[in-house]
This record gives structure tokens, sequence and C-alpha cells, in this order.
């Protein structure tokens, strides 16, 4: 077995410790460097090869026209790169044994002179996310990188190599290696509550018209493309005492509950509306905090007899209370309505969409609730026409979230505290249209304590892996659906 690598490359100090790593592999045949056309440097036994820029769809199609080796390692990062002993014999044994596409490994990441453990998890049919980490080194099958490249029919500048990544995964698995095997340079140290926002960063929108571009091509060859035809939402299925509720799950949150509260019951509506906080048997006086506001016959203080629920189960004890309304809208406990209109306009748009389910905008604020970047958070990227299929690439909708009540009451939420809300999304936006409102109606507070603040690798992995298996369910669920007309 051989194998051609292809490396990024800007100066030969910056690649020299790379290349010496590889060139310690006998496997290696042969080693590309992927420079611009402006480069003028060399290096000795390495061909040059003038691209645009490493994630385009023309340096994809270049690297297949040089893969004449059993596999091809591409390199996705400048920095150096430090494999470990006999790192490449053993990633080409389980490309090998296993078959695969594509392999990729856990490995260590070095920033600010730290090392530090990187485990990345496993791919799955869901794993559409365009920032899916591989890690920096990608091992693929030459045969299977070559049809990819071959099937390729838009040029992409920006979703090349995403693009490639979703061909191959048409034909062929995509193998996680769950053993360290490199080292690579981490520049990128920023807390994981800060990364999570850069698909909504608007200087980052043609990038992502491209991926969107790309993972629908994939979700209409794999048979789980849902066509913009949507079913009629009736709003006269039930009598309800109040139009409205603002569903509360809480537990611990003295410091910010008392606000979140008050910015309910300071709502101007032309219904009735109600509360419904559920306390999750909180320890720190939020009970007695909630207390305060009893004399209010619109707050009803639920605390649920199960005392396993996460945040989607004290949802679902919410939805299933006998005083909640038509419709059931979303209000974390850390977080306020940026005024007293914003109910109002959540209902609006129930009528005026015709959706069984309303996504609005929100700011994100320190904790005194002054902006902070990147700000407004707005998922503009939805549209009418392919939102639900674009839902299955990006990590959430959106907040506040509001539902119709009986259609929640069928589907139910899912028992957890984290990727509940994107759980409902997916489902909803199955047969129903997702309605969207682009006023800020809602500050969301990031602070210490916030559940995603800062997250250490096994949480957002955890995570990432939760929110993969909701979209594998909801991709074989489309794919069942379209098969089933």
């Amino acid at each position: 077995m051989k194998i051609n690598c292809f490396i990024p490359f800007q100066s030969t100090n910056q690649v020299k410790e790379t290349i010496a790593s590889l060139r310690e592999s006998t496997l290696v045949n042969k080693i590309y460097l992927l420079a611009d056309s402006g480069c003028k440097e060399s290096v000795d036994g390495c061909e040059a090869i003038d691209i645009d820029s490493l994630r385009s769809t023309a340096t994809i199609k270049k690297i297949a026209s040089k893969a004449d080796a059993e596999y091809t390692l591409i390199y996705t990062k400048s920095a150096d790169l430090r494999l470990g002993m006999f790192a490449l014999d053993r990633m080409l044994q389980i490309a090998k044994d296993s078959g695969a596409g594509l392999v990729y490994a856990d490995h260590y990441q070095i920033a600010n002179n730290e090392k530090k453990n990187n485990p990345v998890i496993a791919y799955q049919k869901g794993s559409l996310r365009d920032d899916f980490n591989f890690g920096s080194v990608l091992i693929y099958k030459s045969k299977e990188l070559k049809k990819a490249a071959a099937k390729m029919d838009a040029e992409y500048k920006f979703a090349g190599l995403y693009d490639l990544r979703l061909k191959v995964s048409q034909e062929a698995e995509l193998v996680h290696i769950n053993e360290y095997l490199y080292s690579e340079i981490e520049n990128d140290t920023r807390k994981s509550g800060e990364k999570i926002f850069d698909y909504v960063d608007p200087k980052n929108r043609d990038m992502q018209i491209e991926m969107e571009q790309a993972c629908t091509d994939h979700l209409k060859r794999i048979g789980a493309y849902l066509a913009p035809q949507f079913k009629k939402v009736e709003f006269d299925k039930a009598d309800f005492k109040y139009e409205a509720s603002v569903i509360i799950p809480v537990r611990n949150r003295i410091r910010t509950i008392s606000d979140a509260i008050k910015s309910v019951l300071s709502q101007k509506t032309n219904f009735k509306f109600n509360l419904i906080v559920v306390d999750n048997y909180s320890t720190d006086g939020t009970t007695e905090a909630i207390g305060k506001f009893s004399s209010d016959e619109r707050l009803v203080h639920v605390i649920p007899e199960n005392k396993e629920l996460g945040i989607g189960g004290c949802w679902n004890a919410g939805v299933h209370h006998p005083e909640c309304g038509k419709f059931a809208v979303q209000l974390d406990s850390d977080d306020v309505y940026s005024d007293e209109n914003t109910l109002q306009k959540i209902v609006d748009a129930f009528y005026a969409q015709n959706c069984a389910m309303v996504v609005g905008t929100y700011m994100l604020t320190d904790f005194d609730m002054k902006m902070i970047p990147p700000g407004i958070i707005d998922h503009k990227e939805w549209t009418p026409e392919n939102g639900r299929n674009n839902a299955l690439r990006i990590n959430g909708l959106g907040a506040p979230r509001a539902f119709y009540t009986p259609v929640l009451r069928e589907i139910k939420v899912p028992n957890t505290s984290y990727g509940e809300d994107y759980a409902l999304g997916l489902y909803f936006s199955r047969e129903y249209q997702i309605g969207r409102i682009y006023d800020v109606l809602y500050l969301c507070r990031r602070w210490d304590d916030n559940s995603d603040a800062s997250l250490d690798i096994v949480k957002m992995n955890a995570h990432n892996t939760y929110k993969d298996r909701i979209r594998t369910w909801e991709v074989e669920a489309r794919i069942a659906l379209n098969m089933s007309k």
C-alpha cells in the first residue's frame, strides 16, 4: 500500500517539519505542495500544484488527477503536523480492513504550548454539519476520491472539500479510528461558546450558501430531500382557555428567574395568556423567588412529580398541563424578551404564515444585557423553500421558539437538556412550514453559568454525537417518507 500526500504550502520553512514527518514513513509515495500561484519557493522531491484555495472544487479535482497511489492523504492545516510512530501504517491498515472511503483519527492538539487530547466522534448518516471535526489528517481511498470528484458538477469556492466528503459517504464508509495517531497545532483558542455562532456570522454568508447547495444536492442523491410542500395547519383543533402560554423550565437560576418572569408578565397582547414555570426541584432559592409572583393569577407554578426530567421533560410537563394555551412559547430562565410586544408578534406569525412552529431572532448579551459579539443571531439563511433541508446541515434553528400545542402534544419533547429544541425543529419541518420573525424578540444572556458557555471536548463530543443521531433519525425518516409517496 502506498499513499500520496497533499499539504498546504506557503513557504519552505512552514512545511519542513510536516514533510520530515511524512518522509519517515516508507508508505509515502509522493508529496504535493498545494500553493497559490504567487508562491515562488519549492522543496526538493515535492511537486507544487497551483490552487486557488484548499477547499475549492478545482483543488479537489487537481488532487484527484494526481491520486495515483492506493490512498490519498489531505492535510488541512498549515501548521506543523507530527505523525505518531507507524501512524500511517495503522491508518492504512484500518482503511484496507474496513474498506473505508475515508479514515480519520483521534489526535493531540497543541495550543499555547500545551498538549491536550482531542478525540473526535464517529461519522453517521446524519453527520451533515460542514464543520464536522475530522481532525486535520484525512486519508481517502483514491478510488473513492476519484469517483466522488467525477460526480462534482458544481464549481465551489468554499464547499469543495465538504462536497467531496458527502459524495464519498454516498458510496463508502467514513471510519473513525479512536486511537491518538498524530499531533496538530491549533491556533483557534476561542471558547466553545464563541465558536458555535460562526455559521450565522454575516461575513461567512457566501460560504454558507455554497455549503447549503452542496448539502441539498447530497440529500437529493440519497433520497432525503423534501420539496417545498407543507401540510396546512388547522388552528381550531381544540378549545383553549388561553391563546398562548410561555413555558419556562428552571432549576437553580436564582440570579435570573425573576427577570425572566417579569419580562413575560409585562407582555401586552390582545389575547389571554399565562406563564407556566416548571420548577425542576431547585435548591438555591429559585422556588421561593417564583413564589413571590404567586399573586398574579397568570402564573402557574409547576413542580413535576417525576424527578428524572431534563429540560425537554419539563417542557412536556408544561405543554401537557391543562392550563397550557393554544401556542406554547419558549423562554429560558437565563433570558428575557426584548420588549412587551414579543408574545403578540409570535402569535400573529402563526396565523399570518400558517405554520406549526415559529422561530424568532435573538441578540447575545452579557449578564447586564449589553450586546456582545457576534450580536444579533437571525438565521437569515432560512428560506421557506429550502429551510427544512438546510436545517439538517446547521446545528440550530434560532430562538425564541414557539409551537402549536396540539401538534407538540402529539410529537412530545425529547427528555434531554441539550438538542431537544433542534429535534423538534427537524420533526416539525418534516411536514409543516416553520415561520420566521426577523425582529429581535429575545435577549440571550451569555455568562459563566450558561450550559454551553465553555464546554470541554468530552461534553462537546457528546452534544455533537447526539445532534448527529437526531439528524440520522430524521434523514432516515425523510427517506422513508419519500419512498412511501
